[in-house]
């Protein structure tokens, strides 16, 4: 249900190429999911952020544990604890290519 309640929230304000890392068979990992999704400006970045957070705390009373990123708005992680979110700008996503880094671990 929190699973679907991020992706939905990413949805609303357009943010783009969302994928979902599965975890959960993987050791010493205290997270179930990653989902990592981009945004086009710094505005849009935050934007993101911000509807994810108004729809898990209006759709299942649930408070991210912790959010990093949301000065400079190039990267924000928003943790859930059992999900953690990477949302990106586009070049900073690009770059960084964690997708891979993630799927070549497995």
């Amino acid at each position: 249900m929190l699973l679907q309640k991020i992706i939905e929230g990413i949805q609303i304000v357009k943010g783009e190429d969302i994928s979902i890392i599965n975890l959960k068979n993987r050791e010493n990992f205290i997270c179930d999911y990653f989902v990592i999704c981009n945004g086009i400006t710094h505005n849009q970045v935050y934007a993101i952020s911000q509807s994810i957070e108004k729809m898990t705390i209006e759709k299942l009373q649930k408070k991210p544990w912790h959010v990093e990123g949301l000065k400079n708005r190039e990267w924000i992680l928003v943790d859930y604890i059992s999900i953690v979110v990477h949302i990106f700008q586009k070049q900073l996503r690009l770059y960084y290519d964690i997708e891979n880094i993630w799927n070549k671990n497995s």
